[in-house]
């Protein structure tokens, strides 16, 4: 396991101070970029140190409607993958978030795979997703972004064999993304007894922290994975409290950043 980059050097420092960590997913400059900078203050006022910045697309597969519609907004409003990187360079160097980046191939290759991971350098970002990158095809990927000091971010699913796990994170940093089921983001979560037995199986193959995502909306599904995991990824809930909330849009992810954060910390209720 690389560990010399970002954010494997935060994760690993989470994970020895016993701090099980909740990571905000919110599509860059979403809803508008002033109130995106807000939530990123309010993220980090809730006690978070980790976020998933998206990177807008025209046609996210592994994301539900919500976090699509989204990316849709922000698209027409002008965001590209240039003003991505400046807004997460911005959210590190004013709040001190640790920034992880999630995208997909399309927009990264068009500005050049060694061109987006110097810029990821200069952002002081620490990790990246690429959903639709196959971990047989990420090794250009992640040899240039880890000479930028950044981790190429893995994603496994429940379905994943034993066999292709132990493969798989021979390499892996950062964090293991753990995809809590089969489907895109927002759908329903793995109940209580299939998420511990998911991430036991994982934890025998690997030595990496663990984080789940997708399904994760409520303080008891995080209270749940900081039971099993060391971190919850939550994102769709997280943007439909936004978009819900409208003008008071900014008191409502703080509020809801804040009871999710205390549930991963209390981790009192276990029941999904």
């Amino acid at each position: 396991m690389n560990t010399s980059g970002r954010l494997t050097q935060q994760t690993e420092k989470l994970r020895k101070q016993g701090i099980k960590t909740l990571v905000p997913f919110l599509t860059a400059g979403y809803p508008d970029e002033k109130s995106f900078m807000k939530i990123m203050e309010a993220a980090a006022a809730a006690g978070c140190s980790l976020v998933e910045i998206g990177i807008p697309f025209s046609d996210p597969v592994a994301d539900g409607p919500i976090i699509q519609a989204s990316s849709q907004q922000v698209l027409a409003q002008g965001m590209t993958l240039k003003r991505t990187l400046e807004l997460a360079s911005a959210t590190k160097k004013e709040h001190g978030l640790t920034v992880i980046l999630m995208g997909y191939l399309n927009p990264i290759l068009k500005m050049g795979a060694e061109n987006f991971s110097l810029a990821c350098g200069k952002a002081q970002v620490a990790g990246v997703i690429i959903p639709d990158l196959p971990p047989e095809e990420s090794a250009k990927f992640r040899q240039l972004l880890a000479s930028n000091g950044c981790d190429l971010v893995d994603l496994m699913a429940p379905t994943t064999t034993d066999e292709r796990l132990a493969v798989n994170t021979q390499k892996a940093s950062g964090f293991l993304y753990l995809v809590s089921t089969s489907g895109v983001t927002g759908t329903s979560t793995a109940s209580g007894s299939e998420l511990g037995n998911y991430v036991s199986r994982v934890r025998k193959i690997t030595p990496m922290p663990l984080y789940v995502g997708f399904g994760i909306s409520t303080p008891q599904q995080a209270a749940t994975v900081a039971t099993v995991a060391d971190g919850a990824i939550v994102g769709s809930a997280l943007i439909r409290t936004i978009d819900q909330a409208g003008k008071n849009a900014i008191a409502a992810a703080t509020e809801f950043l804040s009871e999710m954060n205390q549930a991963m910390t209390s981790r009192k209720d276990t029941s999904l």
